[in-house]
């Protein structure tokens, strides 16, 4: 029993890529002219998840291709590799963000026209939060999707860091909170990207997937009536949003075999959502394949 089924967000990609670049060239424009860091590091950030949205897009298009003779599972790796590279980008900009703040505060001196970056700031704060809620919805089941969301939502918040790093510099006169807000970007980046490229790493090595607990897959599996003993049991992410299983059951007295495996895959499927199942059964009493000496195997 195989799900093939993932939500189409293509539309939500297509319209979040659209704004986001029409803001990053906004909010660029207006920190070469304004000489504000603040608002030039949030559009550095933008753009990155700009690249980042095309790539999640990308994965999202690649993982619908149907499978061939070559790829028999399809696309459906590339989310896992998109939500990497994602990861990756946003650790170059938190990189160059953390570089030109140190610069910054070593040449101060700067003035800025503090409203001009609140005004740039709250039409990304709105553009952002529009970005996010296209993708609320599937957050939850896909991570590909939801380091889209992730990174909109960290960016609506950015950018009203940036409006409060405005508002210090028109009524306070403070122009260090300027590069000052743009460290605490950084930071936010980070914080946000360092659970989805841990996430991403795993999924790339065929880790088993954060939502399913291996433990409790065994124990239900050595649960199941007849079976007396499980082993060789592989759970991996075939995307980012399909887990896939393998596993040997030892079953002395089979019988009605046909049954049993179709309701097992209806059972992980929906206990762990479990969608590409196979299974070997082994009445025991002997050597199996798998313990085999290697060279035998």
């Amino acid at each position: 029993m195989h799900d093939h089924t993932t939500a189409s967000y293509g539309h939500a990609f297509a319209v979040g890529v659209g704004l986001n670049v029409i803001y990053v060239v906004l909010e660029a424009g207006f920190g070469l002219w304004t000489g504000s860091l603040a608002l030039l590091s949030d559009a550095g950030h933008n753009l990155s998840d700009v690249l980042g949205l095309v790539l999640a897009w990308a994965g999202h298009t690649l993982a619908r291709v149907s499978p061939s003779r070559r790829r028999t599972y399809g696309w459906r790796g590339s989310t896992i590799l998109a939500a990497l590279f994602n990861a990756l980008i946003l650790l170059v900009a938190i990189g160059g963000i953390v570089w030109e703040a140190g610069h910054r505060f070593a040449s101060p001196g700067v003035e800025l026209p503090g409203m001009t970056i609140v005004a740039v700031a709250a039409v990304g704060v709105v553009i952002n939060t529009a970005t996010a809620l296209l993708f609320l919805g599937g957050r939850k089941h896909d991570l590909n999707v939801r380091g889209a969301f992730l990174h909109m939502a960290a960016d609506a918040g950015v950018s009203g860091g940036v409006v409060v790093a405005g508002l210090g510099v028109a009524f306070l006169g403070w122009s260090w909170i300027d590069p000052l807000t743009s460290l605490i970007i950084a930071v936010v980046i980070f914080v946000g990207t360092w659970g989805l490229l841990k996430e991403a790493i795993n999924l790339a090595v065929q880790a088993v997937p954060e939502r399913i607990d291996p433990l409790d897959v065994a124990e239900f599996l050595a649960g199941l009536e007849g079976v007396t003993e499980v082993h060789d049991l592989h759970i991996w992410a075939m995307s980012t949003t399909e887990a896939a299983l393998t596993v040997h059951l030892v079953k002395p007295e089979p019988a009605n075999e046909d049954h049993f495996l179709c309701r097992l895959q209806e059972d992980l499927h929906e206990r762990f959502d479990i969608g590409h199942v196979t299974v070997q059964i082994e009445r025991g009493g002997g050597p199996t394949c798998s313990q085999a000496p290697p060279d035998r195997v």
